[in-house]
């Protein structure tokens, strides 16, 4: 408890609530409106003021400034940070996880802070399987961006189950497209569906790239699953709604935030017991309508 909670409780008043803040520097101009990371950031809120604390968005200065992140929670009362998304290989941000401030991180490890992670390796095997099963071979690969644990996770595990199951990967059907940026994607699947011999299904980013998808698809009069076939990553509920429902991963990002919020909890009250070991969550193949039967 701080001190200021500790004059609160002795003088009868009500206790200010502790406060945990949230590092989100979302890169695709979703901001909060992000359909995966809001799921996450909802159930870190909940589990947080059920257990007496507020959350806060730090507001980070441009990379390179001296000013310290850890620092200037200290300064705000910020007891302990959750690491959500951005650069995190950026100096600001390995300088707040080896900082000592109780912090925990999501989809990437720092040494000594607790993370809580998608299973990325199984859902991309998982999508190659399923795609191989119903009858794909010439199978392409449109991923986020390549600066990020998780996209190079998914790249590398494209290739070995394309790999394990005697498969070859032409080089233009791995794509270097960007999470959640409808247009790219477009512009990629127009590009791919236009090579000489075009896949008969793409792996896209996420769920919300399928727009792009059916827009490209739209444009060269292909109908979706007949003529190509699409599957998406998160499993939002958005993409489950439309008819046919997307093909997908859905990953468990309540349970991630909801966790997350307890490991950084139990971080700042029981620093000597917490445990700093990652936890890794299942991730379930969702079987729409847009992956067809060859």
């Amino acid at each position: 408890m701080t001190a200021m909670n500790q004059a609160q409780s002795m003088s009868g008043a009500p206790a200010l609530k502790r406060s945990l803040g949230i590092l989100y520097q979302e890169g695709s101009g979703k901001g909060l409106t992000h359909p995966f990371f809001i799921l996450i950031m909802n159930a870190f809120k909940v589990e947080a003021e059920a257990r007496g604390y507020e959350i806060t968005f730090i507001n980070m200065g441009p990379e390179g400034q001296d000013a310290s992140i850890a620092e200037h929670c200290r300064q705000r009362g910020i007891e302990g940070v959750c690491i959500l998304c951005g650069e995190f290989q950026g100096p600001q941000y390995r300088a707040l996880a080896a900082s000592g401030l109780p912090c925990v991180s999501v989809d990437h490890i720092y040494k000594g802070v607790p993370a809580v992670l998608s299973d990325n390796e199984t859902g991309v095997q998982k999508l190659v399987d399923y795609a191989i099963s119903m009858g794909h071979r010439r199978i392409a690969f449109i991923h986020g961006h390549n600066n990020s644990v998780v996209t190079r996770t998914r790249i590398g595990q494209f290739g070995n189950t394309m790999g394990y199951h005697g498969l070859s990967v032409p080089e233009d059907y791995v794509r270097d497209g960007l999470y959640h940026d409808i247009a790219c994607t477009r512009r990629h699947v127009l590009e791919l569906l236009r090579l000489p011999e075009p896949p008969t299904c793409i792996l896209l980013p996420d769920d919300m790239t399928y727009f792009g998808a059916q827009e490209a698809a739209r444009a060269l009069k292909l109908r979706v699953p007949e003529d190509i076939s699409f599957a998406g990553y998160d499993g939002i509920p958005l993409t489950q709604a439309l008819t046919p429902t997307l093909t997908t991963i859905h990953q468990n990002s309540a349970d991630m935030g909801r966790v997350a919020a307890q490991r950084l909890i139990d971080l700042i009250e029981h620093p000597d017991t917490a445990s700093r070991k990652p936890r890794v969550f299942t991730v379930e193949l969702v079987e729409g309508g847009t992956m067809a039967r060859l």
